[in-house]
Order: C-alpha cells, then structure tokens, then sequence
C-alpha cells in the first residue's frame, strides 16, 4: 500500500483545524475593573460596563435609618478588610432608602480606606440573575472586593431564576468567591408576594414543603435590614438636610408646611419623597441640585 501523500494531506488537516475552531466557544472577554469604582454588568457583551458618576446621595443626609446604617456600615467594612462578613437583604416600605444606602456605603467605605485596595460596586439587574455563574467566573479571577448588588430583588408565579442565585449565595460546589459579597433590595422580606406563600400552603398536601424552597432563598442572607415609613419629625429632617445642603434659603415654618403638604399629595412620606420635594423646590428657587 502506497503511503498517503503529505502534500495531500495538508489542506485536509487544514480544513479540520478551522472547523473545530469555528465549534470552540469564543474566549471570555478580559474584565478590566481599573478605570472605576462602580460597574453595571452586561451578558449580552460578557462584560462589566464602568459608571463613573454613580447616583447617590452622601450618607450623612440619609436619616431615620441610623441603625441600617451603621449595621450595614461595619458589615461591608469588615468585608472590605477580608474579614468574615454577611450576604445583606435590605427589605421594606418603597422609597425608604434601601438602595440609597448601599451606594452610600460604597462610597463612604472607600473613603475611609483611604489607599487600601478600593472596594468595587457590581450591580446586576434582576433580569440578568439568571447569568449570575457567569459573572461570577469573571469576578473570581478579580483581585479587588466586591459588592454585588442587586435592586428591587424578587420572584413570582413559576420563575425559576431564583435557583442560580440560592446556589451562589451558599449551596454551589464553587460558591461565592471570596472576594465578592452580595446585597439585595426587595419590597419583600421573603422575596416573594405574601399572597403567593399562602396560596401554595393552604393547597399543598406538604404545606411546610411547598413554600420551603422558595422562602429559604432568604435565609441564605445572613443580615436582614428592615425599612419602614418614616414619621413626620423624621421627614421634616431628611427635608431639613437637603435644604441645608443645596443652599436652598427658606424659613423652616414655610418649608415644613411646603414638605407636609407634598408628602400628602403623594400619598405619605419617605426619603424617595423627601427628595422629590426637594427637586421641586430647588426648581423653583433657581438652584442646581451639584455637590
């Protein structure tokens, strides 16, 4: 039997190899988390996308939650250091603070390191949960901490979604990266609609069982923050703060009864109110809203 030509050959091997290299999946994309603090990830892209001007406000205007503060405060600053600290789950009345104080702790965090390595914020959209494992395997190759952070966290009917995150938080082989800790907002503090849990334990035959699976996705966050409606005194404060920080001149009588009125209008009284108000008035005095 004649040897097979290797001039022959050649362009057969040559076929083969681009073949498999169009059937290999694509390299991940390089994260590069040196040109900021704060990143929006993106799986369409499989990338971070850097926010240089996050929207938050200085911790020091944020009041009536003093205590979710400090908490939370000591919390990321301990993870910050490399010490042991808690997945958080912030839950509660809407408009009272909770993602407010999650970047405002991010930020005062950073601050108070002065040149240790500065802590990033990572938010992922309750959307893209489902591409968590993803973004993980790109974190865990990052040297710098991390915050995860997810707003206005929760889950209805028969979405699934809620597995990738209750395997990432504790249960996964890998689990969550050292360097990476992750904070949650939700109206709800078990994540999903009161009505929901009710229905599934009056008509399952395992009452207990039914809602198990779904409620302990909670359990996973070793800190729960409870937010609640803030009291008149403590509104007037938050409108207080504001004023005084913007430079907008006005008599206290007039701005509480301005502020009390606003508050009606809007059906009560929180800080995502307080702000709105204080927008308005900002408006109409003339005055940029800058630090």
């Amino acid at each position: 039997m004649n040897s097979p030509d290797p001039d022959n050959l050649l362009p057969v091997l040559q076929r083969i190899a681009e073949a498999l290299e169009r059937l290999a999946p694509a390299p991940s994309s390089a994260v590069d988390m040196d040109g900021a603090d704060a990143f929006v990830w993106n799986p369409e892209r499989d990338r971070l996308d850097p926010v240089h001007h996050v929207n938050r406000v200085d911790i020091t205007l944020l009041q009536g939650i003093s205590r979710q503060t400090e908490t939370l405060y000591q919390n990321t600053r301990r993870f910050a250091d490399g010490l042991p600290a808690n997945n958080a789950l912030l839950w509660g009345s809407r408009g009272a603070g909770k993602s407010s104080l999650v970047k405002a702790v991010h930020a005062k965090v950073n601050d108070d390191r002065g040149d240790s390595p500065r802590l990033a914020l990572v938010e992922i959209h309750r959307e893209d949960i489902p591409s968590l494992p993803q973004l993980l395997g790109h974190l865990r190759g990052v040297k710098r901490p991390c915050v995860l952070f997810c707003d206005d966290l929760s889950f209805d009917g028969e979405d699934a979604s809620y597995k990738s995150l209750k395997a990432v938080l504790e249960g996964g082989i890998e689990g969550r990266p050292a360097n990476v800790i992750f904070y949650a907002t939700s109206n709800r503090r078990h994540l999903m609609p009161r009505d929901m849990i009710e229905n599934e334990r009056s008509t399952a035959i395992h009452a207990s069982e039914a809602v198990e699976e779904k409620v302990s996705l909670s359990d996973r966050f070793g800190l729960w923050l409870g937010f609640h409606n803030c009291d008149q005194d403590t509104f007037f404060a938050m409108i207080e703060g504001y004023a005084r920080r913007y430079g907008l001149d006005l008599p206290n009588d007039q701005l509480h009864a301005e502020a009390k009125e606003w508050s009606v209008t809007r059906g009560g009284r929180s800080g995502r109110v307080a702000w709105q108000y204080i927008q308005d008035l900002a408006g109409r005095l003339g005055k940029r809203l800058d630090d």
